[in-house]
């Protein structure tokens, strides 16, 4: 005997998202269709990469401007990358905490650049760079989370780990671009910054 088939109006639906949780969702589906075609996204647009109706947005979302605000705000928050070195495996040994560390501080790099250049053409509404006190908290938030993977070291460092943090911190948002060179992987980044610039042969 075959099982009665579902009644479709009998199915049960999944659980609605809370408007946080919403909100959260259009944001994150939102920042890669920025980064590709700026300001001049549609709102349309975003509701289809999402899977929802376009009036959802406007359900969370004021208008299209808080919208994009918003998105700016999250691509500039520091929370995302203090999760990804938060998770970082402290039994892993230094230069393998450090080159993790390198690849999700870059990749948040890339992503506040994206956003900034793809929005920084409508002026002061949307800002390139975080700036004053926003900007030393992400700084603060993100250089103790580098000193806690330095912390295991202690002992053998020639700085604090809170000061090792800081010129780590600044080697990878002033790593030179040259045309002739490829960029530098972060496991050569971290080689060079824990090891100096000369090879084991010519020390």
């Amino acid at each position: 005997m075959t099982a009665p088939k579902e009644n479709p109006t009998t199915r049960r639906r999944a659980p609605g998202m809370s408007p946080e949780q919403r909100r959260e969702m259009i944001i994150q589906t939102a920042i890669p269709l920025i980064t590709e075609y700026g300001a001049a996204v549609t709102t349309a647009k975003i509701a289809r990469a999402a899977g929802i109706g376009e009036g959802t947005i406007f359900r969370v979302f004021a208008d299209k401007e808080e919208l994009l605000q918003a998105c700016v705000a999250e691509a500039l928050s520091p929370e995302h990358a203090v999760r990804e070195l938060d998770a970082i495996d402290l039994s892993q040994p230094l230069p393998d905490r450090l080159a993790e560390a390198a690849e999700a501080l870059q990749a948040h790099m890339a992503r506040m650049g994206a956003i900034a250049g793809s929005l920084g053409h409508r002026g002061g509404k949307h800002p390139g760079t975080v700036r004053g006190a926003g900007r030393d908290e992400s700084t603060t938030r993100i250089r103790a989370a580098l000193a806690a993977l330095l912390e295991p070291e202690e002992a053998g460092l020639r700085r604090p780990p809170e000061q090792i943090a800081a010129l780590f911190f600044g080697l990878l948002f002033t790593q030179p671009r040259t045309d002739d060179e490829p960029d530098l992987t972060p496991q050569e980044l971290v080689e060079v910054f824990l090891h100096g610039a000369l090879s084991g042969s010519a020390k």
